[in-house]
């Protein structure tokens, strides 16, 4: 009876692969790629005040009739690109427009009161924006997409707030977009189809488990699967020594295998192109520039000094260049989490197989990601074949992952208390430089990342100082402007974070999800 039920468990997993593999990529153009000429023209031109705008607009009849439309009027002299543009073109609305806060209310009731307000609902394909079969929370602000890593934190807050279903739904959204194209893009746009961003899949399932039990991790190992299969394709290649690196995966001089961020394209970002081209401006290389931006998008940092050459210079990015701590502590979660899931199906051999990737994994970050001179955990830079040196946030996530020994944390945290905390939480690097993965701001993400890796290693005194100095900073501009907001300056007065490439966003959703998690932990 027990190998029948092994042989059923075995079946249905199979099937369940074959069903998360999906099809190859399907066609979703980038609108840079659907327009062309009138792409750049709008972008550069300037048509809107943000460059995110026009990739996001919904065309109003049949993109081939606008592109001959364009061809043929551009060469008239009275031709107006604004008055075409807005003939053909409608632009969505991100904010529901009809809500009030009300100042009455305390900022954990503001939390539980923004959820319906940052639902979005997307059942089909609108311009750019890709349909997903359930609804889902937003950012805020000028955001209406399901985004990666943005949803990990925003699932802490309706997880407290007793939102499963949400959760669920959102989940299922992922599911389907790994169907779909094989991976989770950053976003659900079709410029977006390139890259992902950090890894968060393993989390979420995890999260998730807390509701449905160890149901949760068997409904969606087929998923964490592909998503090891994303990040790890070019794998054997590399173990073959035929290539140093493909895509996303490196071979280290020891021959372990660690990851990079990375882009499939090599062109401007479609939602960033004059920001691309002016950076761009007289270097002999921009489709590497393009890259490494591309890259920095992906890991979600985008920009920190962490990627530059020259601290305070963007042109000096190189990303790809780097193997980043954070990411390759959370493949390791999603390693674990995969041989933990073939542990409940009895698997033993591919249990540990995983088993034996992440203790791999852990090694080679010890090895390469740990900095001797810094006694701080660092990203690790490949054509260097040493340690960057630059210190930042990312150092607390082999904490979050277990991966640290108690001496190196113990020496993390004693840097974290000298150096990162601030009066309103910990500051993100030690560069200030105008990024806004720079000081003097501070990220909801990273201060959680922080407080439950300090956690893990028994300094609870020291993650109940920094998460208290930051919902501090999150009450007070609460108080002032009765909004959560995207980032906060924990150094200054105001606690109002700026740099980056668009205004400071308000809703928002992670510092939502983050801030409801610390109140009811």
């Amino acid at each position: 009876m027990a190998a029948k039920h092994k042989t059923i468990r075995s079946r249905t997993l199979k099937s369940a692969l074959v069903k998360a593999a999906g099809p190859f990529m399907r066609a979703h153009p980038s609108p840079d790629r659907t327009f062309g000429q009138l792409f750049i023209d709008v972008q550069e031109q300037r048509i809107y005040e943000d460059g995110k705008t026009f990739v996001d607009v919904v065309p109003r009849q049949k993109v081939k009739q606008i592109q001959q439309e364009y061809r043929i009027n551009r060469q008239n002299p009275d031709f107006n690109l604004q008055e075409f543009v807005q003939k053909n073109f409608y632009v969505v609305e991100h904010v529901k427009n009809d809500y009030v806060p009300d100042p009455s209310r305390t900022m954990r009731e503001h939390i539980r009161a923004l959820w319906p307000v940052l639902e979005r609902s997307a059942l089909r394909q609108h311009g750019s924006l890709i349909g997903l079969p359930y609804p889902y929370i937003v950012p805020g602000g000028r955001f209406s997409e399901q985004f990666y890593w943005d949803s990990y934190f925003i699932m802490l807050g309706l997880a407290a707030d007793g939102h499963w279903d949400t959760i669920d739904g959102m989940m299922k959204n992922y599911a389907h977009m790994i169907r779909k194209f094989n991976f989770i893009p950053t976003a659900n746009r079709t410029y977006f189809l390139s890259r992902s961003q950090p890894p968060f899949l393993s989390h979420m399932v995890e999260l998730l488990e807390k509701h449905k039990g160890k149901l949760a991790l068997l409904e969606y190992l087929p998923y964490l699967l592909q998503e090891h299969t994303f990040w790890m394709t070019g794998k054997l290649q590399l173990m073959r020594g035929e290539l140093p690196e493909y895509r996303r995966v490196v071979r280290m001089p020891n021959g372990a295998l660690l990851n990079r961020y990375y882009d499939n394209d090599m062109t401007p970002r479609p939602e960033s192109h004059n920001e691309d081209v002016l950076t761009a401006q007289e270097m002999t290389k921009p489709e590497q520039l393009y890259l490494d931006l591309r890259a920095a998008a992906e890991s979600g940092w985008d920009f920190s000094s962490r990627w530059f050459g020259n601290p305070s210079d963007l042109r000096t990015i190189q990303t790809t260049d780097i193997i980043p701590v954070d990411l390759n502590c959370l493949l390791y979660h999603l390693e674990v989490t995969i041989a933990r899931g073939y542990r409940l199906l009895k698997n033993t051999p591919t249990r540990r197989r995983f088993e034996l990737y992440a203790e791999r994994r852990a090694r080679a970050i010890a090895e390469y990601c740990w900095d001797d001179q810094e006694q701080f955990f660092v990203d690790y830079h490949i054509r260097r074949d040493a340690p960057t040196g630059v210190l930042s946030l990312a150092a607390v996530f082999p904490l979050y992952a277990k991966v640290a020994t108690r001496g190196q944390a113990e020496l993390v945290a004693m840097r974290l208390k000298r150096d990162f905390l601030k009066r309103g939480g910990l500051v993100t690097t030690l560069h200030k430089n105008g990024q806004q993965w720079d000081s003097p701001n501070g990220w909801a993400p990273l201060q959680w990342i922080a407080i439950k890796g300090l956690r893990n290693y028994g300094y609870d005194e020291l993650a109940d100082e920094i998460k208290w100095q930051w919902l501090e900073v999150n009450e007070k501009v609460y108080r002032a402007k009765t909004k959560m907001i995207e980032k906060y300056d924990v150094i200054n007065e105001s606690g109002i974070g700026g740099g980056g490439e668009y205004p400071l966003q308000d809703g928002f959703g992670w510092t939502n999800g983050v801030a409801a998690a610390l109140l009811d932990e």
